[in-house]
C-alpha cells in the first residue's frame, strides 16, 4: 500500500510516527518526513524525542533504574515479595500480569521506533547529502546519536528479557508487525557495529560543549560499546540449551572493550575521574561539581511530571521522615546487611553509597538499624526541594556511564585477553581505589598481579564502586557468578546474624541520640552521629556494653544493630529465603522473567 509517513510533534519534544494514505490531508500538527529532515532544528527535535524515551516512570526515571537492576549482593527492594508489584521485578519472580514489567518494555521499543525513523530519513535528507559542510556535519552527528540510542534501548531489553524481537526498520516499513524473538548475539553484533559507526559520526565532548553529559558524545558512545561488548563476550542464559554459556569467540569482544576504553583513557582532557566521589552524585542533583566530566552520559530529568522527570531521591535514596523540614523522601531500596561490612572502614564510598542514618521527624539524623539502611547516592536534601510540595519528582538525573567504569572495564578486559594484568590495568584499578580513600590507597591494601586474584579484585571493586547504580546484578550475570555470590552472601548473612567469623565484633545494639543534620560531606556526617563509644568507625566494629551507659538509657537511645536481623523484623530472613531459592529459579530465568514476546 502506498503510504506517506508524517511526524506528530507534541509537548516535550516528543514525536510519534503516524502513517496516512497519500490522499489524506496534512494537518498543521503533523510534519512530513521531507519537512522534518530538511530542517536542522526539526531534525534535532526528532532526535531529542528519542532521548525522551529514556526518562520518566517507565524509564530510568524510576522503574528501569530502581527496580530492574536491584537484588544482588548490594541492595534489594524494601518490603516483602509480591509477584504483581515492584518487588516481583526486583526479586526475580514477576508475574506476566505485572504492569511494571510490560510498560518499560513498551517504552524501550517506542524509543527504538523513533530511532529507526531518524536512522532511515536522516541519510535520505537533502541536508545530509547536499547540504553545506557544516550542515552535513550536524546531520551526521544526529544520525550517530540515533544509532547510539537505539543500541542503548536494545542493550536494556536484552539484559532483562534475553532474546527479544529484532526490528531495525520502522514498523511502517516492516512486512510483519510481530517479528519473532531474535538471537541476542545477532542483535548485539548489529548494535556493536552501529556504535562503531556512531563513534565516527559524533565528536568528542569538547567539540560540542552544548551537549554537556546529557547527550551522547564520542567518549560516551565508545564506553557504551565497551559495555555491550563485555556483555556479548560474557555469559548469558541461552534459549536453546537453557544453560548459562558464553561463546567460544568471547575474547574478540573483550578486545573491543579494551580498545575502546584504551582510547578514552588516552584522552584525559575529555573525561577523567572526579577526585571527590561524592561530588559525582551531587552533580546529578543540579549543582555541577564534575569539571573532570566523569559523568560521561546521564539521563536528564526535568518538568515535574511522570513522563520527563524522575522519582530518584523520592522513591529511593536517603530516607527522610515526611514530618521533617525536608518532607518525605527515600527508603525504597535497602542495603543487604552484609554490604556495609564489604567496605574497608576507611573507604569514603561507604557513607555516600549506604544510608547509615535517616532523617527523623525532628529533622535530626539518627542511625538506622542494620537491616534498614537505604541507598544514599540520591538525596532529597541535595535538591532544590520544597517542603510544602507534594511532588514526587526532583529533577535528579540518572548516571548512565561514568569514567570510573571505563577504567574498570579496561582493567578487566586487559586481564582477560592477557596471561596476567598489565601495568596499565593495575594502574587503572589503582586510580579508582585511590579516589575511594581520598587520594591514596592505605598501605597494606595491595593490588594482585596475577590473573585470577586480579579478576577477583575487579569483582570486588565494582561491587564497592557502583552500589545502587543498577550495575551489580548484570555484572554477576555476565560473569556467571550470580549463583555463587548469592550462596556466599547467604553464608555471610548467617554468620552476621550469629555474630561469628568475620562478624564476631559486630555489636548487637548501639547506644545513640539524634544529632544535627549538617549537610556536610557524607563521611563527616556519619562520623558526627551521636554514638556512645566514639565514631561509627569504632562503635560499629566492636561489641557494645551489655548495659546501657548513663545518658543512653531511654528505649529511644537503644538501636538494634546486629540484633535487628533476628528480633526487630523478618525482612532479612525473608531475603535469605529468596537467596536460598534463587539458584533454582534462575536456572530457568536469570535476568528477570524471560517472557516470550
Amino acid at each position: 500500500m502506498n503510504k506517506n509517513c508524517f511526524f506528530s510533534f507534541s509537548y516535550g519534544s516528543s514525536i510519534l510516527p503516524s502513517c496516512k494514505k497519500v490522499l489524506d490531508y496534512d494537518s498543521e500538527s503533523n510534519s512530513s518526513t521531507t519537512v522534518v529532515f530538511n530542517s536542522i532544528n526539526s531534525t534535532n527535535t526528532a532526535v531529542v524525542a528519542i532521548y525522551n524515551r529514556l526518562i520518566g516512570d517507565n524509564g530510568y526515571g524510576s522503574r528501569i533504574s530502581t527496580l530492574f537492576g536491584v537484588s544482588a549482593d548490594d541492595f534489594r527492594t524494601s518490603g516483602s515479595y509480591g509477584a504483581d508489584d515492584r518487588r516481583g521485578l526486583s526479586m526475580y519472580g514477576a508475574s506476566p500480569n505485572n504492569t511494571d514489567l510490560f510498560n518499560p518494555f513498551a517504552q524501550l521499543y517506542s524509543g527504538i521506533e523513533r530511532a529507526n525513523l531518524c536512522i532511515k530519513f536522516i541519510p535520505e535528507s537533502q541536508l545530509y547529502t547536499n547540504g553545506t559542510a557544516a550542515e552535513q556535519t550536524i546531520m551526521r552527528r544526529y544520525l550517530g546519536e540515533a544509532l547510539a540510542l537505539r543500541a542503548q534501548f536494545y542493550y536494556e531489553l536484552i539484559r532483562n528479557w534475553g532474546d527479544v524481537p529484532q526490528r531495525f526498520k520502522s514498523a511502517a516499513y516492516e512486512d510483519s508487525l510481530y517479528p519473532p524473538n531474535a538471537n541476542r548475539d545477532e542483535t548485539y553484533d548489529v548494535i556493536i557495529e552501529d556504535l562503531k559507526t556512531a563513534a565516527e559520526l559524533v565528536p568528542w565532548r569538547t567539540e560540542i560543549p552544548e551537549y554537556g553529559s546529557y547527550r551522547f558524545t564520542k567518549g560516551a558512545i565508545k564506553a557504551l560499546r565497551a559495555r555491550i561488548a563485555l556483555a556479548r563476550g560474557g555469559y548469558s542464559l541461552r534459549t536453546e540449551t537453557k544453560l548459562m554459556e558464553r561463546r567460544s569467540d568471547y575474547l574478540k569482544y573483550y578486545q573491543i572493550a579494551f580498545d575502546e576504553c584504551q582510547e578514552i583513557i588516552a584522552n584525559p582532557t575529555q573525561h577523567d575521574i572526579n577526585p571527590v566521589f561524592e561530588n559525582v552524585f551531587k552533580t546529578l542533583h543540579g549543582t555541577r561539581m564534575d569539571s573532570q566530566h566523569e559523568l560521561m552520559f546521564e539521563v536528564a530529568a526535568f518538568g515535574g511530571n511522570s513522563n520527563t522527570d524522575s522519582k530518584l531521591g523520592y522513591y529511593n535514596g536517603l530516607r527522610f521522615n515526611s514530618s521533617s523540614d525536608y518532607g518525605q523522601g527515600g527508603g525504597g531500596m535497602v542495603a543487604v546487611p552484609t554490604y556495609f561490612y564489604e567496605f574497608d572502614k576507611r573507604d569514603l564510598r561507604r557513607d555516600v553509597t549506604i544510608g547509615v542514618f535517616e532523617i527523623n521527624a525532628n529533622s535530626k539524623k539518627i542511625i538506622n538499624t542494620l537491616n534498614n539502611m537505604s541507598d544514599a547516592k540520591f538525596r532529597k536534601s541535595w535538591t532544590a526541594f520544597n517542603k510544602n510540595s507534594t511532588s514526587q519528582t526532583f529533577a535528579v538525573n540518572w548516571p548512565m556511564i561514568r569514567f570510573s567504569d571505563v577504567l574498570l572495564m579496561f582493567a578487566e578486559a586487559d586481564n582477560e585477553i592477557n596471561p596476567q594484568p598489565s601495568a596499565a590495568a593495575i594502574a587503572a584499578l589503582k586510580k579508582v581505589q585511590d579516589r575511594a580513600y581520598g587520594g591514596t590507597t592505605p598501605a597494606g591494601l595491595s593490588i594482585p598481579t596475577t590473573k585470577g586474584p586480579f579478576f577477583d579484585a575487579i569483582v570486588k571493586e565494582r561491587l564497592l564502586e557502583f552500589g545502587g547504580e543498577g550495575v551489580r546484578k548484570y555484572d554477576l550475570i555476565r560473569w556467571n557468578l550470580i549463583n555463587s555470590k548469592f550462596q556466599e552472601t547467604r553464608t555471610k548473612l548467617a554468620d552476621l546474624i550469629a555474630g561469628t567469623g568475620a562478624y564476631t565484633n559486630v555489636p548487637e545494639v548501639v547506644y545513640t541520640k539524634e544529632s544535627n543534620y549538617n549537610l556536610s560531606p557524607s563521611s563527616d556526617e556519619v562520623a558526627s552521629m551521636d554514638l556512645f563509644g566514639g565514631t561509627a568507625n569504632v562503635v560499629l566494629y566492636q561489641p557494645a556494653p551489655s548495659t546501657p551507659p548513663a545518658g543512653y538509657t531511654s528505649s529511644s537511645n537503644i538501636k538494634n544493630w546486629r540484633k535487628s536481623l533476628t528480633t526487630e523484623n523478618q525482612l532479612t530472613s525473608k531475603f535469605l529465603l529468596v537467596l536460598l531459592s534463587i539458584s533454582s529459579r534462575t536456572r530457568k530465568n536469570f535476568s528477570l522473567i524471560q517472557i516470550r514476546c
